[in-house]
This record gives structure tokens, C-alpha cells and sequence, in this order.
């Protein structure tokens, strides 16, 4: 017999069928046994009648909490069942695997008049033991939630002709300016030079539009070797980026991505939406999604500055008056609430400085691009790119790059479009999406003092 998911078994009501999950809850009577198992889409009860089945008594024996166990049985609809209304009345049962007691306390568990209230396991002790943290309901909401997230990225992208390329991670020089880098050697007795991690396509994607693609996405790993311990840095992590050619200016970058972000949340919010927000919501978090309008509001740094000095009293250094401050980024969320009932927030004008080197700058210096902030954080770094080989090759030697980026800057010798993107992390808009911190909203965290599991 073929095993069904257990969100269809209200659909075999008087039909013998097989499933097969983790028991998430099991209460062993005198006479009647009650197991809950739990799949993937769903759970159901298994209700055992155990004087029909004095052979069962050292299978059911074995089961524990989180065992995995496969039930063969009828399905009975029953309005005396809490749990969907439904159950069923094996005829078989098989325990696969047995769980250990549990090393971790994954869910808070009340006190009651015989046992003391259990803690809810810390973060690092949960992600020691990861795969059995993620067994729990809100956890496999939030990769279903993202799952659905990046689908609409890529789908966006697909509808409008774009291209799916994969770059390679193993680079020959750093691909940004301001991260640090993970260097590596790579085969020394080649005498090859040494090789990074990649902290984005960005190279790569822009080779992409010099070899005419014109439209490309990705989805895929990032590395930067940056030594902070914040809720929204890791070492790892996932990047959706986008670069386009043909553009007119960084607002058509601009634009672009916020018709992306908006059909995104809008498709998460059709089929997630409610049971987010019942389930991640807290007295200090609205899990609601909100679908943002466009166009997303603009606001020039210098101009952000100053209004943030007027309205919060918060003054910013001279000499850093050229990028946005942690502090401002979060403040930047109420200030946009208060004047536009708005959750994002688009700043432009950042010092030549601040910005990569491969930003186009306008006459007066001023690169072609901007940073996208959401709910007062940080998640994209977008611009027009510099695609004239003088002018690039000047701004890198600017920087101190030029014989580093000498192969990336053959790109653009033999012509090259004038083209623009960015990139999304999709860890932090998962973080953001559910207001958690970035540990709980990875599959599995990589930090400066985290490398396994």
C-alpha cells in the first residue's frame, strides 16, 4: 500500500490507508492508547483499542516521542475528535525508529499540579541539535513561508524573460570592497594565486550582461568573514540577485525591485498569511504581512540626517555622515511609518566613499544608487553599475583595486550595455517576515563561532 500524506486523510473517510510520521504525542492507557502522528502537511490521531490487540503490547512499547511510526488503518470522521474531526482505527502498527529522550526543550512547557514548567531550550543549545528543533510547527511554517517567498522571486523574474545563471563561489579576487573575505588555498603547487569565497555573483552577473544575457537572476550562497555577533549578520547565507541591462537610470533598478517585493509578499500573505501571524506573532511583534504600495518612498541620506536630527534628536558624526549608521537604519523605520504609513524605505546619495567602486557616479560624484530598508533594517545594496571601461578601471584604481580586479575589468573592453541590480538576502527578509532573529531564521546558522552541525 502506497503511504498518503496525512493532510489527505480526511479524504479516505471509510478507506484503509498507511502513514507514516514522528509521534508528537502519545498517551498509553490501560485500555485505549492515543497516538498523534505528525507529517510534513499535517497530523492525526491514532486511536487503539488495546484489548483488540494484546499483540501490539511490545510494539506500542517502543514508542516514544518523536519515534518514527507507521500506521496502517481505517479512517473513521468523528465529531468527539478535537484533531480535524477525524481519526484512525489501525490495523497495523510499526515503529520504524525510536527516539532517545530529547536532548532539548524546544517549545516552553507550562507547570502543572504535578511537574514543573519546562524552558524553552536556548537558541545555540537548539541549533547543537537543529534537526530535531526543526521538527516543530512554526519552524516548518517558516521554510514553507520561504519556500513560497522565493518561488515568487524566481517566478517574477522567469515571467519577464530573465535568465537563471549559477556563478562560481571559488573566486580569484574579492568581489566587493568593505567585507571582508574568506581566502583559501587552492592548489599551491599550481602556482595559482589564492582563492576566496565568493561575497556575491557580482562579478560574474555583470559578465552576464556583457555577454549580452541582458536579464539574469540567481539564487544562491554568499560568504562574508565579518566578525559580528548582531541578530542579522552570518557568516553564510543565501542571496537572490538580479542585474538587468538597458536601463536608464539606478530608478529603474529601484522600481524594479519594489514591484519584485511586492508580488512576493502578496503571494506569501494568499497562502501563509493568517497562519503567520497566529503563529509568530507576540505581544512585542505583528506578525501580519503587509503588502507595501509603490511607489516605496525615496529619501536622500544627507536629507534623511537631517530630519532624523530635528524630529529624534539624533546627531551623527561628521565623518560618517557619508553611509547610514545602525542606529539611524532603525530609526529610519519610525520615521517613515510617521510621514508615509510605510514599512520600506529606499535612501540614496551615499558618499563615492561608502559605495563599491563599480557604482556609477553622476557629475557631481555622487554614485547612481541606494541601500532598501525594511522595518528599520537593511536589505538590499542596489545601483546602476559603471559599465565604461576608462571610467571603471579609474574608480577601481581609486580604490586601490585595479590589479586585483584586472580580469573583471575585461569585461568591459569590448562593449557592455549600460545595466544595473541588486541583491536580497533571503535569510534576512525571512527574519524579517517573521520577526525573529537571523539564527532562528536560517536552516542552519553560520557565525564567527559557529561551524556545525
Amino acid at each position: 500500500m502506497d503511504r498518503i500524506q496525512i493532510k489527505d486523510v480526511k479524504n479516505y473517510a471509510g478507506q484503509e490507508v498507511l502513514v507514516k510520521g514522528f509521534a508528537e504525542n502519545w498517551r498509553d492507557g490501560k485500555s485505549m492508547a492515543f497516538l498523534v502522528l505528525k507529517d510534513i502537511t499535517g497530523k492525526v490521531q491514532v486511536t487503539i483499542e488495546k484489548e483488540l490487540h494484546p499483540d501490539w503490547a511490545d510494539e506500542l512499547a517502543k514508542i516514544t516521542l518523536d519515534s518514527v511510526v507507521f500506521v496502517t488503518g481505517t479512517v473513521q470522521l468523528s465529531d468527539f475528535v478535537k484533531l480535524n474531526g477525524v481519526e484512525i482505527i489501525p490495523t497495523s502498527i510499526k515503529v520504524d525508529s525510536i527516539a532517545a529522550p530529547l536532548p532539548i526543550a524546544r517549545e516552553y512547557i507550562p507547570a502543572t499540579k504535578k511537574k514543573a514548567a519546562v524552558e524553552k531550550s536556548s537558541i545555540d543549545q537548539r541549533i547543537d541539535y537543529r534537526w530535531i528543533d526543526l521538527r516543530t510547527d512554526a519552524n516548518q511554517l517558516m521554510f514553507k513561508a520561504q519556500t513560497a517567498l522565493v518561488r515568487a522571486l524566481r517566478d517574477f523574474a522567469l515571467d519577464r524573460d530573465f535568465i537563471e545563471v549559477h556563478t562560481p563561489k571559488l573566486i580569484g579576487a574579492a568581489s566587493e570592497s568593505g567585507a571582508d573575505v574568506f581566502r583559501l588555498d587552492y592548489f599551491p603547487s599550481y602556482n595559482l594565486p589564492n582563492a576566496y569565497l565568493a561575497q556575491s555573483p557580482q562579478f560574474y552577473k555583470q559578465m552576464a550582461m556583457a555577454s549580452g544575457f541582458e536579464r539574469y537572476f540567481e539564487v544562491g550562497p554568499v560568504f562574508r568573514a565579518e566578525k559580528s555577533f548582531t541578530s542579522k549578520h552570518a557568516t553564510e547565507f543565501t542571496c537572490f540577485d538580479i542585474e538587468f541591462s538597458y536601463i536608464e537610470s539606478f530608478e529603474d533598478v529601484m522600481k524594479f525591485e519594489e514591484e519584485l517585493l511586492t508580488n512576493a509578499l502578496k503571494k506569501v500573505k494568499e497562502q501563509y498569511g493568517e497562519q503567520i501571524k497566529e503563529t509568530f506573532s507576540t505581544e512585542e511583534f505583528n506578525a501580519e504581512i503587509i503588502v507595501p504600495t509603490t511607489p516605496f518612498p525615496r529619501v536622500k541620506l544627507a536629507d534623511l540626517y537631517d530630519a532624523l536630527e530635528k524630529e529624534y534628536g539624533y546627531t551623527v558624526p561628521e565623518e560618517e555622515k557619508g553611509d547610514l549608521t545602525t542606529e539611524a537604519e532603525h530609526l529610519s523605520y519610525e520615521w517613515v511609518k510617521k510621514h508615509y504609513n510605510h514599512e520600506f524605505l529606499f535612501i540614496t546619495d551615499y558618499s563615492a566613499e561608502k559605495r563599491a567602486f563599480y557604482h556609477m557616479r553622476d557629475e557631481n560624484g555622487v554614485p547612481q544608487g541606494y541601500d532598501l530598508i525594511w522595518r528599520g533594517v537593511e536589505i538590499t545594496t542596489g545601483a546602476q553599475r559603471e559599465h565604461r571601461y576608462e571610467v571603471l578601471k579609474k574608480q577601481a584604481d581609486e580604490k586601490g583595486l585595479g590589479n586585483d580586479v584586472q580580469f573583471y575589468l575585461e569585461f568591459f573592453k569590448y562593449g557592455c550595455p549600460p545595466h544595473g541590480g541588486f541583491g536580497i538576502g533571503v535569510d534576512r527578509l525571512t527574519m524579517l517576515l517573521l520577526g525573529l532573529p537571523i539564527k532562528e531564521a536560517m536552516f542552519l546558522f553560520r557565525g564567527p563561532a559557529r561551524l556545525t552541525p
